[in-house]
């Protein structure tokens, strides 16, 4: 394999990876989430995944970020490590996860809203048809996993709602802090802020981890360790080489994933609606990336594109 096609290759495959793990997270969140309270889970996912991380850090001999990189890493450990993970939590508490997974939803869109104002990405045609599609498919996997049950159903559509512009936010934070830091780095300084920022649930974690079952703490364990130590790498990696908006896009196939692993793992057996709803996310995910194929295809990059893989050095400023 070439330089060029390394180039294009590992930021794809990081992407996959990411999108992998996030879904699988989703299964492990319910497994967990009897035993643990959204605050605990939190502060145990973060403390596992620092411990990784770190080890990581320790063995590749990552120093501390460079100055210029601890505005993005401490908004994004704030937001996306600390916040969403805890109101995140509460909110599938609230709601049915299809209602969740629908308002979360919203986030990506967030994402090319604040990449177009805030680090002037660029918003091709085909990824805003590519996002709509995927969009639609997300609508119609959540409207067909709706149950309609709930304890609050306001206060868990507000939670999520949050959830998904912390995440809009940590991301369009995380990607100047790539420009300096390495994604090992990023990651790893960010999910210690959001430990830091769940500590105040530090005696709910310990006085629930003396009661929780085996497999309801290596549930968290497992949180911490892929989708978030290695996840948030891969996707920092990524992330790093492209925009925060087509990165944003590629997190729509997060949801077609999820009711493929709960149909493997949890034998809930998806109706022909929600197939048809993870067929559309899937297809948006396609049609938003195509262009880069077809620039590098040709060539040479027409007025409206960009290379899905592109030089980094270029789009810093």
């Amino acid at each position: 394999m070439n330089v060029s096609s390394s180039r294009s290759v590992l930021p794809t495959a990081a992407a996959v990876v990411t999108v992998g793990l996030w879904a699988s997270a989703f299964v492990a969140i319910r497994a967990a989430g009897d035993a643990y309270s959204p605050g605990a889970l939190a502060l145990g996912r973060m403390l596992a995944g620092s411990v990784a991380l770190g080890a990581l850090c320790l063995v590749r001999r990552e120093g501390w970020p460079p100055r210029a990189a601890w505005r993005g890493i401490l908004i994004s450990g704030v937001l996306w490590f600390g916040f969403y993970m805890v109101v995140l939590n509460w909110g599938e508490r609230q709601v049915d996860a299809g209602t969740a997974a629908l308002v979360v939803n919203v986030g990506p869109l967030l994402i090319a809203l604040l990449g177009a104002r805030l680090l002037g990405d660029p918003v091709p045609p085909r990824l805003l048809a590519g996002m709509a599609v995927s969009f639609a498919g997300a609508v119609v996997v959540g409207l067909s996993m709706s149950s309609g049950s709930g304890g609050s159903p306001v206060l868990g559509v507000v939670l999520c709602l949050l959830a998904a512009v912390a995440y809009a936010g940590g991301v369009v934070s995380q990607k100047p802090a790539l420009g300096s830091a390495s994604a090992l780095q990023v990651t790893t300084f960010g999910c210690l802020v959001g430990a830091v920022c769940c500590l105040p649930f530090a005696g709910r974690l310990v006085t629930e981890a003396s009661h929780a079952s085996l497999p309801a703490t290596l549930d968290m364990v497992y949180l911490g360790v892929f989708p978030t130590a290695l996840a948030f790498t891969t996707w920092a990696y990524a992330l790093a080489r492209t925009t925060a908006s087509r990165m944003g896009a590629t997190t729509y196939a997060v949801p077609a994933l999820v009711v493929l692993l709960s149909w493997l793992v949890l034998d809930e057996v998806p109706g022909p609606l929600t197939l048809v709803g993870g067929v559309l996310c899937l297809t948006g995910v396609a049609v938003s990336r195509s262009r880069a194929r077809l620039v590098r295809a040709g060539a040479a990059a027409g007025p409206e594109g960009e290379p899905a893989v592109e030089p980094v050095a270029e789009r810093r400023p």
